[in-house]
Order: structure tokens, then sequence, then C-alpha cells
């Protein structure tokens, strides 16, 4: 893993807005809302090859790609599987994030790669501050799980019929 990670804030708000107004999990949110997350934001760098989280590490942000590129590895019975590769303006570790269960894959950076990070934390204290948007974002949350789930059972639905 390297160097520990170095957590940053973000000042350029015109160029985060139009990303988050992108993502899912942001969606249907009030300008005043975004700007509210905005604020929690922070940013941070990987190298090639660095690992953002391992499998069985326990959640502690929400990640949006904001350059390069992240690979998700399981690794199962030893044998690395790559499941999915997210790319600029992708968001991942939200459904970790908000089960509070040990993160099933492991996240890797292709490339030299700049992600936007909304730790746990800050996302703890929106429920104290702003219970409105808490709901909101606990809600597209879900929402974005379900439809990662319904992808994976349409993939497995597939294969079971191919036999």
């Amino acid at each position: 893993m390297g160097e520990p990670e170095v957590y940053y804030p973000l000042f350029d708000i015109e160029n985060i807005l139009p990303i988050l107004n992108k993502i899912a999990i942001f969606g249907g949110l009030s300008d005043k809302q975004l700007y509210t997350i905005f604020r929690l934001l922070q940013k941070v760098s990987y190298k090639a090859g660095d690992f953002i989280f391992k499998q069985g590490d326990s959640p502690s942000h929400i990640y949006i790609v904001r350059s390069g590129r992240i690979k998700i590895i399981a690794d199962a019975d030893e044998t690395p599987l790559e499941i999915i590769t997210f790319e600029v303006g992708d968001c991942f570790g939200e459904t970790a994030a908000i089960g509070i269960q040990p993160h099933s894959a492991s996240a890797v950076a292709v490339e030299d790669t700049e992600l936007i990070v909304l730790s746990l934390a800050a996302l703890l204290s929106i429920f104290d501050s702003d219970k409105e948007l808490f709901g909101m974002l606990i809600l597209n949350i879900a929402r974005e799980a379900c439809r990662r789930l319904h992808k994976t059972d349409e993939i497995l639905l597939h294969y079971v019929r191919v036999k």
C-alpha cells in the first residue's frame, strides 16, 4: 500500500459540481444540498498499482473517480477475479459504507488516479445537521444498490439459462 493516504480539501466547486450532478447517489439534490456535500468532500491521489482498499477492510469512504481508472478485484480461492473497472465520473464504495460491512473486494488504481472522497464520518455528520439531505442520500444509495443487484441477477440468470 505504500505511503498513507493524504486527503486534501477541494476548492474548485465549478469543476466538481458538474461531476456530482451526474452521480446517481446525488440525484434530485438541490444546489444548496450539493454545496453542503461539496464542503465535505476531499481529494486523494494514488499511483498505478496502489490499493485504495483491500478485500476485508472496513469501509471508510465513498469514492468518485476524478481522473484515472480503478479496478475492483475479488480474491476467490487464491484466484484474483476482476469484477469491474470504474472510470472518470463513476462512484464506488457507497454500499459498503452504509452497510457497515467489510469490503467484499479490493480496489486498485489501474493508472495514476485522483479520487474525490466523502468520508463515512462526514456522511454521518449530515445526519446531525440535515436529516432531509441524509435521507435523500441514503435513499439514493439504496436505489443504486438495487440497480446493481438487479444487473447482477440478470447476469446470473443468463449463466443459469446457458447451462
